[in-house]
C-alpha cells in the first residue's frame, strides 16, 4: 500500500445551517474554481428544489478545488440523521472530515450522529468553529463542548488532538484564532493539506471500486461514482461488477469522469485515489463492486443502520383520483418506489397482498416526508397511512426505537415543555442555561413520541422553540403514548363549500378548508371540538326565499382555515385516516369514505 500523490479526500459533515454548503462556496471561490467574472447563486452545492427551499442537504454531492498543487476531493453530505444512509456511504471514500460546527449553538445532535461515523473508520478529524462574526458567538465555550463530544464518543488520542480552525464561511475569513482572521481561507486550505492523510492505493494491482453513490444523465444514463481503492480503470474497458448476491455481471466502460469544481471532466484513465464515476454500467447499484474481468474481488458492503418508521403508499382511490397527476396506476406507483430504492439505500419497499399498496420503511419523518415530497413534484398520484414505528424483538422482549432530542426553548417555556413531554414518555436527561433566559434540555424519548410532537412544540413555544433529534438505539417498549386528543370534522356529501355551510361548520370545530373549494363525501375538512368524529354539510347553501337574498352570504365572517404541511398532515392523521397525496393538493380523508362502511369497522373492531 501506499499513498496516493497529490489527492486529498474529505468530507464536510455537520449539524443542518450550520454553514457546510456556505463553506464550500466560499472554497471553490478562493481556490479559482470560478472564474472573476462568473455568476454564480449561493449554495451552489444544493443543487434541487427540495434543498434550496428547506436549506437542507439531502443528497451527498462531489466537487473538488486546487490548492498548491494539491487536488482536494471535496463531498457535502446531509447533516440530518433521517440521510444517515447517504453519510454512511460517502464516509467510506474519504481519509478525514472537516466538522463544522455553529459558534453559537455549539455541537448538536447530528453532529454527534455524523462524528460518530467518521470515529468508526478513523478518519482524521478538523474542526471548524464556523459563523464566528455571529453576534452572541461563544467559541471557548463550543471548543470545550466539541471536546467533551469526543471523549464521549471515545475518541482515540490521535483524533482528540485534532486542529481547529475558525471562520465565517459567508465572508470568507479564517485564522487560528477567533481573534485574528484573515480575509481568505488560506489558513484552513493549509491545514487540509497538513492533516488530512493522502488516500492509502495499491496501484498495480486489480481493479477495487465500491459504488457509494449514483447519478443519471440523459445521454449516457446511470452513473456509477466511487473511490478508486486498487488498480486503474481505462475508458472502453471490460468490467466485472460483483452483485450484492455475489453474482457476477460483465460490463463496459463507456465514459469515464473526475470532478473539477461542480464540473464532470470526461478523461480516458483514472488512476487509484481518485473519486471517479463511470458511464455505462446499467446494472450498477450502491454498495457494489467494480473490479476487473480477470481477477474479480469484492469489497465489503456498506453497513446502513435500519429503517425505523413505515407507512403504506397506496393508489388514489378518492372521488378526486386522476384528475392532477400523471401517474395514478400501482404500476407507475411501484416503478417509482423501487426505482428509489436503487439510490436511497436507507429505505425498503415492500409489496403487500394488496397489488394497489406497498409498505415502505425509511430513517424518520423527514426522511420519508421528503420521499414523498419528490413524487408528488414529479406528477405522482397516491395515499399514504399514518407514520408506524417498526419494534424488534430483542431477547424475547419487545423494543422500540428511542430518539435524543435537544430542544432549545425560552425559559417560560420549561413547565409547558416537559408537560408534553412527559405524555410522550420522554426523560430529561440533561438540562443546561444557554444564555440569560434560554434553555437547553435533553430528552430521550421513543420514536413514535415524536409523531405530532413538533406542531405541539411549536404551539407551546410561541414558535420560539428549536427541536432536532436523532436514533440513539432500542429499548424495551415504555408503554402507551396518548394520541390526537379530538376528533375531526368530516364532508356529509360531495359537493362546493360554501360560505353559510362552513359558517354552521365553524361553531364545532377548527376548520381545514376555504369556501369555494370542492370537497368528497369522507373528506376531513376540520377539526371538531369534542373527542368524536362528527359529519357536517360544508356544501349546504341557505334556501333563496322572497324574504331572503343569496349575497346575505356575505355577511358571515369566516375563521382563516388551518393549513397543513405535509409532515403536520402526516403527524394529525390517525389508524383510520389516509393523506390523498396530488401534485396540486394534500387532502386528508377517511380510509371508509362511506358513513355506512366507517360504522361497520368500528363495530367489527369492537366485536374482534
Amino acid at each position: 500500500m501506499m499513498e496516493a500523490v497529490n489527492i486529498k479526500n474529505i468530507a464536510l459533515i455537520a449539524h443542518v445551517d450550520h454553514g457546510k454548503t456556505t463553506l464550500v462556496d466560499a472554497m471553490l471561490r478562493q481556490s479559482g474554481t470560478f472564474r472573476d467574472n462568473q455568476e454564480v447563486k449561493e449554495r451552489v452545492m444544493d443543487s434541487n428544489d427540495l434543498e434550496r427551499e428547506r436549506g437542507i442537504t439531502i443528497l451527498s454531492k462531489n466537487t473538488s478545488v486546487h490548492w498548491q498543487g494539491v487536488k482536494i476531493n471535496i463531498v457535502d453530505t446531509p447533516g440530518h440523521a433521517d440521510f444517515g444512509g447517504e453519510v454512511e456511504r460517502i464516509l467510506r471514500m474519504v481519509n478525514g472530515v472537516l466538522l463544522i460546527v455553529d459558534a453559537f449553538e455549539g455541537p448538536m445532535p447530528q453532529t454527534r450522529f455524523v462524528l460518530r461515523k467518521a470515529m468508526e473508520l478513523n478518519l482524521i478529524p478538523i474542526v471548524v468553529i464556523n459563523k464566528i462574526d455571529r453576534p452572541n458567538a461563544r467559541p471557548a465555550e463550543v471548543l470545550n463542548e466539541i471536546y467533551d463530544l469526543f471523549i464521549e464518543l471515545g475518541a482515540n488520542d490521535e483524533q482528540i488532538d485534532f486542529p481547529v480552525i475558525y471562520t465565517s464561511a459567508r465572508s470568507g475569513l479564517s485564522g487560528f484564532s477567533p481573534d485574528f482572521l484573515e480575509d481568505n481561507l488560506t489558513p484552513l486550505f493549509s491545514t487540509i493539506l497538513k492533516y488530512i492523510p493522502a488516500p492509502l492505493v495499491e496501484y498495480n494491482s486489480p481493479l477495487q471500486l465500491l459504488i457509494t453513490n449514483l447519478n443519471y444523465d440523459d445521454y449516457v444514463g446511470k452513473i456509477a461514482i466511487g473511490l478508486i481503492s486498487r488498480g486503474e480503470i481505462q475508458e472502453g474497458e471490460t468490467i466485472t461488477l460483483i452483485k450484492r448476491d455475489k453474482s457476477q455481471v460483465y460490463s463496459k466502460v463507456v465514459k469515464l469522469y473526475l470532478f473539477e469544481g461542480l464540473e464532470r471532466k470526461e478523461v480516458k484513465r483514472v488512476e487509484a485515489g481518485e473519486i471517479v464515476a463511470i458511464a455505462g454500467i446499467s446494472e450498477a447499484n450502491i454498495g457494489e463492486t467494480i473490479a476487473c474481468k480477470e481477477k474479480p474481488e469484492a469489497l465489503s458492503k456498506i453497513k446502513i443502520d435500519e429503517p425505523t418508521l413505515a407507512v403504506d403508499f397506496t393508489v388514489n382511490n378518492s372521488p378526486f383520483a386522476g384528475r392532477e397527476g400523471k401517474f395514478v396506476t400501482s404500476r407507475h406507483l411501484r416503478e417509482r418506489l423501487f426505482k428509489e430504492v436503487e439510490t436511497n439505500v436507507s429505505l425498503r419497499v415492500e409489496e403487500t397482498e394488496s397489488t394497489d399498496t406497498f409498505h415502505v420503511s425509511g430513517r424518520g419523518e423527514l426522511h420519508l416526508s421528503i420521499l414523498i415530497e419528490k413524487m408528488r413534484r414529479e406528477g405522482y398520484e397516491f395515499q399514504v397511512s399514518k407514520p408506524k414505528v417498526i419494534f424488534i424483538n430483542i431477547e424475547g422482549a419487545r423494543c422500540e426505537p428511542i430518539e435524543l432530542m435537544t430542544c432549545d426553548i425560552p425559559k417560560d417555556s420549561l413547565g409547558a415543555v416537559m408537560e408534553i413531554c412527559g405524555k410522550r414518555r420522554a426523560e430529561l436527561v440533561n438540562m443546561i442555561e444557554f444564555s440569560s433566559d434560554q434553555l437547553r434540555l435533553e430528552f430521550e424519548i421513543p420514536a413514535r413520541g415524536l409523531i405530532g410532537f413538533r406542531d405541539e412544540f411549536l404551539t407551546k413555544t410561541k414558535g420560539k422553540g428549536i427541536m432536532h433529534h436523532l436514533f440513539l438505539d432500542y429499548r424495551p417498549y415504555k408503554g402507551p403514548i396518548p394520541t390526537r386528543a379530538r376528533g375531526v370534522l368530516i364532508a356529509y356529501e360531495s359537493g362546493i363549500t360554501s360560505t353559510y355551510g362552513l359558517h354552521n361548520a365553524q361553531g364545532r370545530g377548527t376548520l381545514f378548508v376555504a369556501p369555494v373549494t370542492e370537497v368528497y363525501q369522507g373528506m376531513i375538512v376540520g377539526e371538531h371540538k369534542r373527542i368524536n368524529d362528527l359529519e357536517v354539510n360544508v356544501s349546504k347553501r341557505k334556501q333563496v326565499t322572497n324574504m331572503r337574498a343569496s349575497g346575505s352570504d356575505e355577511a358571515l365572517r369566516l375563521e382563516k382555515p388551518r393549513q397543513f404541511s405535509l409532515e403536520q398532515a402526516l403527524d394529525y392523521i390517525q389508524e383510520d385516516e389516509l393523506l390523498e397525496i396530488t401534485p396540486l393538493n394534500i387532502r386528508l380523508r377517511k380510509k371508509f369514505l362511506d358513513h355506512h362502511s366507517r360504522l361497520q369497522r368500528v363495530k367489527s373492531l369492537k366485536v374482534g
